[in-house]
């Protein structure tokens, strides 16, 4: 056996292409099925009728329409590529600890998360020494300048094969560094970076217990549609934009400082002038 033959026969043994397929069906499963639940909640319907009827009236615009129709292709070959390439290479269902899958979803999403951070703040925006390199992508992108959910979609598909392609991209050098994930560990991971992802652009007005945390998500990410030079640039949480001082209130009042977080004083990383 020559060394080409046994490295692609190495490839093979390892391809779990069926444990791959059940990953893109449970994930479809529970998105369906916990979009149903959720909407058993008032608050969750009453966010979901106003996101609805704001992205049905965007849809009569011909070019946003065209925008949609050309991402939902683009998404598809992306996912296809993913979940026939990537992922079959990264998974497993050998029994493991539940302490073990909530371990390395919270990795998975927060190395995710701080990669993005990079691109979204050095790539998107034009800070740094690439000077925003990659702005005129995500300038389609901030177009809407207060979204709705449809609008997670409304993107240019370079930047959908770099969001999803980083994902991916991290869960790949993550299973080699950690070992193969679990099949649950991979559903539940990309069900929350899909979730949070849309949640960021939900048109939401409730900010009581226990929906501050929610609130102030997606307050914080209208006010950086708004403000395309301003903060936020993390999706999965305010950690990094905290961490590096980035996190940007401007415009979100009142309803942004009573979230989680604190707003830094006057002269602070991150803050802003008070307004008269």
């Amino acid at each position: 056996m020559t060394f080409d033959s046994a490295m692609f026969a190495s490839l093979a043994e390892a391809w779990q292409g069926k444990l791959s397929l059940y990953a893109f069906i449970g994930i479809m499963a529970i998105s369906l099925i916990g979009g149903k639940l959720l909407l058993l909640v008032p608050t969750f319907r009453e966010a979901a009728a106003i996101n609805k009827q704001n992205y049905a009236e965007k849809l009569q615009k011909p070019t946003y329409a065209a925008n949609q129709k050309w991402n939902r292709k683009w998404g598809l070959f992306d996912q296809l590529v993913i979940f026939a390439v990537i992922l079959p290479f990264c998974l497993t269902i050998d029994p493991q600890p539940w302490w073990q899958v909530l371990r390395d979803t919270f990795v998975i999403l927060m190395v995710y998360d701080f990669f993005y951070y990079l691109v979204h703040r050095f790539l998107f925006h034009d800070e740094g020494f690439f000077g925003g390199l990659l702005i005129w992508v995500h300038g389609v992108h901030h177009r809407q300048h207060n979204p709705c959910r449809g609008d997670s979609s409304y993107i240019h598909p370079i930047e959908v094969a770099l969001g999803l392609g980083l994902y991916a991209t991290c869960i790949f050098v993550l299973s080699l560094l950690m070992g193969p994930f679990h099949l649950v560990t991979i559903i539940i991971t990309w069900v929350a970076f899909s979730e949070i992802n849309q949640h960021n652009h939900d048109l939401w007005k409730t900010d009581r217990f226990p929906f501050k945390y929610l609130n102030t998500m997606s307050v914080m990410h209208h006010n950086h549609h708004a403000r395309f030079t301003g903060g936020n640039f993390a999706t999965i949480s305010l950690l990094y934009d905290w961490l590096f001082g980035t996190l940007d209130y401007a415009g979100t009042g009142k309803e942004a400082r009573q979230g989680l977080f604190k707003k830094p004083a006057d002269g602070a990383p991150g803050a802003v002038k008070s307004e008269a």
